[in-house]
């Protein structure tokens, strides 16, 4: 999502004749978009901005602005701590930079949550590629009880279909043979009497598409309507679900405020596995949250054993200034969730590889991305469920829709070699 929001930004920018610089040494203008989900993305920016504070010796007319959630969070502490920063945006207020960037005087503070704000009419400066991000809603309604975004982005609000269609129109036009649409709760999509699936549909009839995506999705609205149009139109519609879990005991659910139990959460799984028996699915889990037990941590190693996802991620819990979750007893400590995350993401390995060698001896589809990294005699592409494959070269080019048989699965990644 910050990607996009930076094409976006980069749009406005080069659409008043700025251009890009691959160095900060020789820039007017520098925008660090940034992210509060956790602790360490807000520790980084601190660090990049004492970096590039000489910057504004050498060239005393240099924008420098910090933008996005960090700035919607902090930005009283940013300017006190950083009185050599110039703007201060929200994520809401993209569309005023140009007048920002003519101000000549004090720094700049925008952080209003516009309920109407969806960036509407405006298209990102997109670099070559195969995936376009393309955002269809802003925002989140779910206020988990440790996440910061219902606070730093605002409430959702969903963009028209039309517009959507509009922009995977251009994407195509740009070069762009798969989309992957983006939102806090992607699914949560509702514009006038429009939901998720509906988008999907509409999504089917834009010719040049090889492959639409989306993340993330929240349990609560993963339904029969959206699993219908991913069995129908499997694989322009990707057979991949990213399915956050964060906790499996329904006491530490309870506290997240997920809205949902282990019992609704494994029966959502088996209704994926009956309609796209096939459907890749990945997740995300949080480990010692306020008050998890041992015996709470079980609860979810069970669901992973039972689900046996491709993939996680994996997070040790940080308290969240603003968060309800921020005035509970974080009470679990560091050395036990550091045990908890390193023996979950042990577990996680082993069911990942478990699932890729499945697909040893079967062919799949693969969409031609790049060179590998390892060789440039081979490339890597991915499957439809969202697996890397390496392969030999051949004589095929990126964007190519091909077929090959999987031979081998190490760690994350596929082969298919004679």
């Amino acid at each position: 999502m910050n990607e996009y929001d930076s094409e976006i930004l980069s749009g406005i920018l080069q659409n008043d004749n700025y251009t890009l610089t691959d160095t900060p040494d020789n820039a007017d203008v520098i925008l660090l978009n940034t992210c509060s989900v956790r602790d360490h993305a807000e520790q980084k920016i601190h660090s990049r901005l004492g970096e590039l504070k000489h910057l504004k010796t050498k060239n005393p007319n240099l924008k420098l602005g910090v933008l996005g959630c960090m700035a919607q969070n902090l930005k009283d502490d940013i300017l006190k701590s950083k009185p050599y920063v110039d703007i201060v945006l929200g994520p809401d207020s993209y569309r005023s930079i140009l007048q920002h960037l003519d101000e000549e005087d004090e720094s700049v503070v925008d952080t209003k949550l516009l309920k109407f704000e969806v960036y509407e009419g405006l298209f990102p400066a997109r670099k070559k590629g195969i995936n376009a991000w393309i955002s269809i809603m802003r925002g989140c309604n779910k206020f988990c009880s440790y996440c910061i975004v219902p606070y730093t982005r605002g409430r959702e609000r969903s963009r028209n279909i039309k517009s959507i269609v509009e922009e995977a129109h251009r994407s195509v036009d740009q070069g762009f043979v798969e989309i992957t649409l983006l939102g806090q709760n992607v699914n949560s999509y509702h514009y006038e009497d429009q939901r998720f699936h509906s988008l999907l549909l509409a999504l089917t009839e834009v010719k040049g598409i090889k492959r639409v995506r989306y993340t993330s999705p929240h349990p609560q609205d993963v339904d029969e309507d959206l699993l219908k149009v991913h069995a129908d139109f499997k694989p322009l519609i990707a057979n991949h679900i990213h399915l956050p879990l964060q906790a499996g005991s329904n006491t530490v659910l309870q506290a997240m405020n997920r809205t949902y139990t282990q019992k609704h959460y494994l029966k959502l799984v088996d209704m994926i596995r009956h309609y796209v028996p096939d459907m890749g699915i990945t997740t995300d889990v949080i480990v010692g949250f306020p008050g998890e037990t041992d015996a709470d941590f079980r609860e979810t190693l069970k669901v992973m054993e039972t689900v046996k996802y491709d993939s996680a991620y994996t997070f040790k819990y940080s308290p969240r200034p603003h968060t309800k979750a921020y005035t509970m007893t974080d009470d679990v400590s560091e050395k036990e969730k550091a045990a908890r995350l390193t023996e979950l993401i042990v577990r996680q390995k082993e069911h990942t590889l478990y699932n890729y060698r499945k697909l040893i001896g079967k062919e799949v589809e693969i969409l031609v991305e790049s060179e590998s990294k390892r060789s440039p005699e081979e490339l890597k592409g991915r499957t439809a469920c969202n697996k890397i494959v390496v392969f030999p070269r051949g004589t095929y080019q990126a964007k190519d829709l091909i077929k090959r048989k999987i031979t081998d699965a190490q760690g994350v990644t596929l082969f298919s070699r004679p």
